[in-house]
């Protein structure tokens, strides 16, 4: 049974950055998600007034979350394909771009970190690279996607949303007595677009997409009330003017629909368009395809998710924007950075930690 935790409350820290990281260094994460493995490379000049610079960025699309949706686990094949993956990027950073181990951090996404048998990838992870590998929850995520994807002076009026593979989850903060201490508030729907994917496949005769497509209508339902009892869970988040969301089922309506990757950090978009991208995804399917022949951006989505995981992943943003209270009246926003969100405040927490600042 899922946990009610939407009202349960994190006090946002704020993080003592030491002079050691106001010079320039390189530091990379590496995450374990549920759609794929995802390595970053930034430099930092000044973490503590977000300067920095993403020097490289790149996925490996391999879905390990599957076997999640069946039995909690995560298959055999799954976690021998997911640690050949991590040591393969591990020793790149260290060889190809001279990172220094303690420079380098290891996490699994909430999504990926709910396996029943998740230690079994974490203990071959730690025998080859020393790095006690850190499962991130979907409520740290969540704050940590807060604070990297949304402007600090945003935050009161503001909730983040990320679809990821495995789950959903996201939040917001309150301010309390005036004392400018931070509240954070999480939210999470146990469904991504890989467990949900799944879930509707479990109950396929063929593979073809109409009648995924009618397996979809009959999820629908499930998908709704999982929504609304989450949002009945956390009725202050009607408040908020601003919705800003992350992860790949946003990452691929933005690049489907608009024909074009998005260039600035903050992207606007409206219900209506993600209304018209679910239409064309299940009937107009060959209009992306041709694109992409032209197009990388759009390239790039289709090569990272098939059809099937596109229907489903817009279902979920679909579901998730039209069951927001007043949402017609809420500013919405795609954040492009927010697969950066983690390995910040994983450097900026280091940094402290290496300090003894308490």
């Amino acid at each position: 049974m899922r946990k009610s935790i939407a009202l349960k409350a994190i006090i946002l820290f704020v993080f003592l950055i030491p002079s050691s990281l106001i010079a320039q260094e390189l530091f990379a994460g590496i995450e374990i998600g549920s759609k794929g493995v995802k390595m970053s490379v930034i430099n930092v000049q000044n973490i503590k007034k977000g300067k920095y610079e993403v020097v490289d960025f790149w996925t490996e699309n391999v879905a390990i979350a599957k076997g999640i949706a069946i039995d909690g686990k995560l298959a055999a094949n799954d976690i021998d394909t997911a640690f050949d993956v991590v040591v393969k990027n591990y020793t790149k950073l260290l060889k190809e771009y001279k990172i220094e181990e303690k420079h380098i951090f290891i996490v699994v996404s909430s999504g990926v970190g709910m396996a029943k048998n998740i230690d079994i990838l974490l203990q071959r992870l730690y025998v080859f690279t020393n790095i006690n590998v850190a499962i991130i929850t979907s409520e740290t995520e969540g704050k940590l996607l807060l604070k990297g994807c949304i402007p600090p002076k945003e935050y009161s009026d503001s909730l983040i949303l990320d679809i990821g593979g495995g789950n959903t989850k996201g939040g917001y903060v309150e301010e309390f007595n005036n004392d400018d201490i931070l509240v954070f508030y999480p939210l999470t729907l146990d469904l991504g677009t890989v467990t949900f994917t799944e879930k509707i496949n479990k109950k396929a005769k063929n593979n073809s997409i109409n009648e995924f497509n009618e397996l979809l209508v009959s999820a629908l339902p499930e998908l709704r009330a999982e929504t609304d009892r989450l949002y009945q869970q956390s009725p202050k988040l009607s408040k908020k003017d601003n919705i800003y969301m992350s992860g790949g089922a946003v990452w691929a309506f933005y690049t489907l629909y608009k024909g074009k990757g998005a260039v600035e950090n903050f992207n606007p978009f409206e219900i209506k368009e993600v209304e018209d991208y679910n239409t064309m995804i299940k009937t107009d399917y060959a209009k992306f395809e041709a694109l992409a022949s032209q197009n990388k951006d759009v390239e790039k989505v289709l090569k990272t998710y098939s059809q099937k995981y596109l229907i489903s992943a817009n279902a979920i943003l679909l579901t998730l924007l039209e069951k927001m209270p007043d949402v017609k009246s809420k500013k919405i926003y795609f954040t492009k950075q927010g697969q950066m969100a983690w390995l910040l405040s994983y450097i900026a927490d280091s940094a402290k930690r290496a300090k003894n600042i308490q």
